[in-house]
């Protein structure tokens, strides 16, 4: 009975479920309702408004987020002092992604103003860190937009780093000579305010903000110590090789070898059990038995003795370490093939004289071999455009713009500055750029845009260093590189018995990636670029 009555008042309770749910339905949509008025009051809340709620939206504008380092708490403290004119909101904001890396950083529970992180740039494609060569400016100068902070060594070149805001340079991390800087490791600081650059005196960036990696998770539980067992102390003893047992006599058998490293170090033989065949002692018994006595091979020790080298270790420079890194891959993952043609150089040799004549008439600068060489490669190029063209997984590109690359040997290094659109420009005009990009380059002040872009290369060893043939390594992700060698006078036999002429001819070897360019159609190019070389009038037309 008692039961009956239990489970009848259940059911009363369970008949007031309906009114119940439309309460929460109606609470939800309450919630809701708020919620999105919230929202709406948030958009449209005028510049320099801060609200008092302390829960807050942090937003970040840059190419890679920044960590502020702030708790709920302070970070609501924060922005109400500040009075931020974007509605309180803390942001980063990269003023540049490929120039300048900074961002923006506030007044925290350790006093610090409001600065501005300055990271290591990305100055071309290639570079993921980089030196700094010098600085412009010092700590406690005022800087403006355009003014150059310093100077950046490139795996390339060294460029310019120029200021993107108005302010003070409160901190320099990163010194003169500092070198392997990461992209986004922060270099300087800058701050607003002329009296807010003594707070920085002794600051120093967090880990978190050199790019050193966030512990992710806690850490791992360490497992039990365990007490150390105390091993009995022994001497070491020799390998425990089961010897052969030696032949039945008196007569000891040894190697000549084991003989003479025993007579160095006065072991007698008859101590030493051979582990060789029939039990005869080895080399490495004696070796063993000395080892185990406490004693070095003479063999060793005669090594030691011998002169060391003198020598000088020379740190790599950027531009090394790329030039390294980039001629390895492409010996390891393009196939290479090599072409070489002989090319008469004797009308190209005059029709040289004939265009210098008029260009110091004129006051223009001569022209060298090596700018007809580059006209004749570029419209080769144009004839035959299957060689300008780059190797994808996917696709074979093929360039409608005939930019070549020229091999200039420096002090620092290697440079490859480009002359873009060779095939349309006119032989004064290649030669004019080419001695000044050379000129740029042997002052290492190239920029992205002086050597970025180019679709074949051309390497000259013949004028500067008299060699005669060469192989070049093909320029990535270029198909293609033409190695330039000298002149030279040949006999060349007449249509009589006795009858010869003298002819300089002038050596050059293609590279070709075989993947882009089959046999077939890097011989054709060769084909055009001879014709262009023992007919140089018709470069002109």
């Amino acid at each position: 009975m008692a039961y009956a009555s239990h489970i009848i008042n259940h059911s009363k309770k369970l008949k007031n479920v309906p009114s119940l749910m439309r309460h929460v339905r109606s609470f939800s949509h309450g919630a809701q309702s708020s919620v999105r008025k919230r929202e709406d009051v948030t958009k449209t809340h005028p510049l320099g408004y801060v609200p008092a709620e302390r829960e807050r939206v942090s937003t970040f504008v840059a190419c890679s987020p920044v960590s502020s380092g702030l708790s709920k708490d302070s970070l609501s403290r924060t922005t109400m002092r500040l009075g931020s004119p974007v509605g309180g909101l803390l942001y980063s904001r990269e003023l540049t992604c490929s120039q300048v890396q900074s961002r923006r950083g506030y007044a925290s529970d350790a006093g610090l103003p409001p600065h501005q992180e300055i990271g290591m740039p990305s100055l071309s494609p290639t570079m993921t860190e980089g030196n700094i060569a010098r600085w412009l400016k010092k700590e406690g100068d005022k800087v403006t937009p355009g003014e150059v902070l310093c100077e950046v060594e490139t795996d390339k070149a060294t460029v310019e780093m120029e200021c993107m805001e108005e302010g003070y340079l409160a901190k320099i991390i990163k010194g003169d000579g500092s070198k392997e800087i990461k992209v986004g490791e922060i270099i300087a600081i800058t701050v607003e305010e002329e009296e807010d650059i003594a707070k920085f005196k002794d600051y120093s960036p967090s880990a978190s903000d050199s790019g050193a990696p966030a512990t992710k998770g806690p850490a791992a539980p360490s497992p039990p110590k365990q007490e150390p067992v105390e091993q009995p102390v022994s001497s070491p003893e020799p390998k425990t090789t089961k010897p052969i047992s030696p032949p039945s006599g008196d007569r000891i058998f040894a190697s000549p070898l084991a003989r003479k490293l025993a007579e160095d170090h006065k072991v007698p033989l008859s101590s030493i059990k051979g582990t060789g065949p029939d039990g005869h002692i080895v080399k490495a018994d004696i070796e063993d038995y000395l080892a185990s006595r406490g004693s070095a091979p003479t063999y060793k020790a005669m090594e030691a003795k011998v002169a060391a080298l003198d020598y000088v270790d020379i740190p790599h420079s950027q531009i090394r370490k790329v030039t390294a890194s980039r001629l390895l891959f492409s010996k390891q993952t393009i196939p290479h093939y090599y072409l070489t043609v002989d090319t008469c150089v004797d009308k190209l040799m005059d029709l040289r004289s004939q265009l210098n004549s008029l260009q110091e008439a004129s006051g223009g600068k001569r022209i060298s071999v090596n700018d007809l060489v580059i006209k004749a490669a570029a419209l080769a190029l144009r004839k035959v455009p299957q060689c300008n063209s780059s190797w994808t997984d996917d696709y074979i590109r093929q360039y409608n713009n005939v930019n070549i690359n020229v091999a200039v040997q420096t002090d620092n290094g290697l440079y490859v500055p480009v002359i873009r659109d060779a095939d349309k420009k006119g032989l004064s005009s290649i030669s004019e750029e080419v001695k000044h990009l050379a000129q740029k380059a042997k002052e290492n002040s190239l920029k992205p845009e002086d050597y970025e872009g180019g679709t074949f290369t051309v390497s000259n060893l013949g004028g500067p260093f008299g060699i005669k043939q060469f192989c070049a390594i093909i320029n990535p992700p270029q198909s293609g590189i033409l190695a330039v060698g000298s002149a030279e006078k040949r006999v060349i036999p007449g249509s009589g018995p006795e009858q010869f002429k003298f002819a300089s001819f002038m050596s050059v070897t293609l590279s070709c990636d075989h993947r882009v360019i089959d046999g077939a159609i890097g011989a054709e190019w060769l084909k055009a670029f001879k014709g262009y070389i023992e007919n140089p009038e018709s470069m002109l037309l």
